[in-house]
C-alpha cells in the first residue's frame, strides 16, 4: 500500500471515529434531556393557589416510581410509567395520579384528585430542583404551638398551630378534632412564612405573618381546613386572654350506655360477614377504628396501626376497621384494596356502608363526628376509652402523646382476664 493510501485511509477512520463521537455525544445529551430520573420543584394549583411541593422521580421501566413527602414521612406512588415524553404517576390508594408531558426539560400536565368535578384535574408544573439561595437569617422567632380561635361545626371551639422552626425554615401543622394538616414546609420571605403541603392529598397553602401585637395572621389558601384568615395566639397569651381551648380528643365522642357490648357486623372486602361475636374479637382487646380511606387522616392512622398490630397481635390484640366508602367506591372497592397493599394492612377491613351512613350504622357512639375514630373494647366487649381524630407525626408532641395514650391503654385492657376464661370456659381456638 502506498503511502498516499495509508494517509487517506488514516484520514478517514479519524474522521468517522469523530463523527461517531459526536453522534454518540449527541445521543447522550438526548437521553439526558428526555431523562425523568431525579428531585424536581413541582406546583400544583387549585382554587387560585400556586401549591409548591417535592416530587422526587427515581428508576426505569417497571421500577419507575415517584415520591412525595408529607416532612419527613415519604408517600409513595402505586404504579408510575414513561413512555413517549408522558409520565404517569399514580396513587391509587388516594385516587390521585399526575399526568404530565417532558418539554425543555420541564414537565407540564395535570393532577387528577377526588372530588374534581371536571377531568381537568389542577394544573401541574414541574422544573428541575435548583438549589436556592439561604432564605433570610432575620426571620422573627414564631416557634412554640399556638392556639387559633375557631367553632367549627363538630363543635371545636378552637385549633392548635404547631410551629418547629429553625431559621428561616419552618415545618408546621394546624391540628383539629379529625387529625392535622400534614406537614406544612416553607421559609421566611418578604415578611412572612410561606408554608405549602400536598402528598397526594389535602393540597395546601398557608402565609404566616408575623403582626406587631405579638399573635400571627393565617391566610388559608388552595385547600386545608378552610378558606380565609384567622389568628393564632401564643398558647399562654390565649390562656390569659381566657380564649377557648381545643377540643379534647379523649373525651369528645362518649359511649350512650358504657355497660352494653359494642356491636359490629358487616362483611370484610371478600364479601365475608363477620361480627363482634366472631372468635376472631370474642374475648380480644379490640380497637374498632371508623374509618375511610377517603380521608388523609385516616391514612395517617393505618401507617400507625399498622406497627401496634405487629407489636400487640400475639398478646391478644385485634383491631377492626369499620370502613365507610363513597356510594360510587362500593362496587369494586380499588382504593380499599390500593389501600390496604400500600400500607400493608394486615388486620380486619369491614366495609360498613358510606360516609353519610355511620351514624346508623354505628349508633352505639354520641357525637360521632371525627374520622377516624378510635374505640378501645375490652375482653368484655364494652368500649372503654374513645379517641377522636388522629395527630401524626407533623403534630410532633402532640403525636408522641397519642402514641403514649395508645399503648397504655392497649396494655391495660391486655392485662384484664377474658370473661370466658374467667369463668372458666375453654376458649374457642382463633380460625
Amino acid at each position: 500500500m502506498t503511502k498516499f493510501w495509508r494517509t487517506f485511509i488514516g484520514i478517514v477512520a479519524v474522521g468517522a471515529s469523530a463523527g461517531m463521537s459526536a453522534a454518540w455525544a449527541d445521543s447522550a445529551a438526548d437521553s439526558a434531556a428526555s431523562s425523568i430520573d431525579g428531585r424536581w420543584d413541582a406546583t400544583l394549583t387549585t382554587n387560585g393557589a400556586v401549591i409548591p411541593f417535592r416530587l422526587d422521580i427515581s428508576g426505569s421501566g417497571a421500577n419507575l416510581k415517584g415520591t412525595l413527602y408529607n416532612g419527613e414521612e415519604k408517600e409513595y406512588t402505586t404504579k408510575a410509567s414513561y413512555e413517549n415524553g408522558t409520565v404517569v404517576l399514580s396513587l391509587e390508594h388516594y385516587l390521585t395520579k399526575i399526568i404530565a408531558k417532558l418539554h425543555d426539560g420541564q414537565l407540564e400536565g395535570k393532577i387528577e384528585m377526588r372530588g374534581d368535578k371536571g377531568p381537568e384535574g389542577s394544573p401541574f408544573h414541574a422544573q428541575r430542583y435548583v438549589a436556592q439561595p439561604a432564605a433570610s437569617a432575620n426571620a422573627p422567632s414564631i416557634n412554640g404551638d399556638w392556639i387559633v380561635p375557631f367553632e367549627s361545626v363538630k363543635g371545636e371551639k378552637a385549633w392548635r398551630f404547631i410551629v418547629r422552626q429553625n431559621g428561616a425554615e419552618v415545618s408546621a401543622s394546624i391540628l383539629r378534632v379529625d387529625g392535622d394538616t400534614g406537614a406544612l414546609t416553607g421559609t421566611y420571605r418578604d415578611g412572612k412564612f410561606v408554608l405549602s403541603h400536598f402528598d397526594g392529598s389535602r393540597p395546601y397553602l398557608l402565609e404566616v405573618t408575623p403582626l406587631k401585637d405579638g399573635t400571627l395572621g393565617l391566610d388559608q389558601k388552595g385547600g386545608g381546613p378552610r378558606q380565609g384568615k384567622l389568628t393564632a395566639y401564643r398558647e399562654d397569651v390565649a390562656v390569659a386572654k381566657g380564649l377557648p381551648q381545643p377540643a379534647d380528643y379523649t373525651t369528645h365522642t362518649t359511649m350512650r350506655d358504657p355497660n352494653e357490648i359494642f356491636t359490629y357486623k358487616f362483611p370484610d372486602v371478600n364479601g365475608k360477614v363477620l361480627s363482634n361475636e366472631d372468635p376472631k374479637f370474642k374475648g380480644k382487646v379490640v380497637l374498632a377504628i371508623v374509618t375511610g380511606t377517603w380521608c388523609p387522616n385516616c391514612h395517617d392512622e393505618a401507617q400507625y396501626l399498622v406497627q401496634l398490630y405487629k407489636r400487640y397481635r400475639d398478646q391478644g390484640l385485634e383491631i377492626v376497621a369499620l370502613d365507610f366508602e363513597e356510594p360510587e367506591q362500593q362496587d369494586d372497592l380499588a382504593r380499599v384494596r390500593a389501600f390496604t397493599k400500600q400500607y400493608g394492612v394486615e388486620y380486619t377491613y369491614l366495609i360498613a356502608g358510606a360516609p353519610a351512613e355511620m351514624w346508623e350504622k354505628v349508633p352505639q357512639a354520641v357525637n360521632l363526628n371525627t374520622w377516624p375514630a378510635t374505640l378501645f373494647v375490652g375482653r368484655d366487649g364494652r368500649v372503654k376509652h374513645i379517641h377522636a381524630g388522629f395527630a401524626a407525626p407533623a403534630s410532633g408532641e402532640f403525636n408522641e402523646q397519642l402514641k403514649q395514650e395508645f399503648t397504655s391503654t392497649i396494655e391495660s385492657l391486655l392485662k384484664e382476664s377474658s370473661p370466658a376464661l374467667s369463668a372458666g370456659v375453654t376458649a374457642q381456638p382463633v380460625p
